[in-house]
């Protein structure tokens, strides 16, 4: 990549996947990405459980599927699902006081970082919030008092050109206070 904006720029939620394992080291190099993301208190509230084994990727590729939802995912050969963890009761406290919800915050931080990483180093990605939760916690065993917030679908992107970003302008998503 050529720096920073050329990364965005090319950073697209793919859902088209080719037929290719997705190399270990490159799963690692995005969870090193994450675990470089800020998080409230340095909490780190999340648990990834990547999944790159073509039986265990298709059982949940079928839980991200209902409603006509996320048809492309049994085409991804990777994901990493991520579980809310408990976080710092300095964190917990600071969000109760002040009506945030951090956890929810930083997982969105950590998630950035994985796709904007999976991008740098060639693959698509796509962040779902469509699944059915219980049968996830039940193909990856997962404990049921655990949050599955997200799921990130990574993979070599069958499309080699890039989408037109269709995005609201300037002038309707920031005001500027001189």
């Amino acid at each position: 990549m050529n720096g920073f904006n050329e990364l965005i720029r090319r950073r697209e939620s793919c859902r088209n996947y080719l037929d290719h394992p997705v190399e270990k080291e490159k799963l690692v190099a995005c969870m090193e990405a994450a675990r470089s993301a800020p998080s409230a208190c340095n909490s780190q509230p999340w648990m990834a459980h990547i999944v790159n084994h073509p039986k265990t990727s298709m059982a949940i590729a079928e839980a991200l599927q209902s409603m006509g939802m996320n048809r492309f995912a049994s085409r991804c050969p990777a994901f990493i699902v991520v579980t809310e963890d408990a976080a710092l009761l300095s964190a917990t406290v600071a969000g109760k006081f002040k009506s945030q919800d951090f956890a929810a915050i930083d997982i969105g931080i950590m998630a950035a970082h994985i796709v904007l990483m999976a991008t740098d180093l060639g693959l698509g990605s796509c962040i779902i919030g469509w699944f059915d939760e219980d049968r996830i916690k039940d193909v990856l065993k997962i404990e049921k008092k655990r949050r599955v917030r997200l799921v990130i679908a990574i993979g070599y992107s069958a499309d080699t050109a890039l989408r037109p970003k269709v995005r609201k302008s300037l002038e309707k998503t920031s005001f500027f206070i001189d």
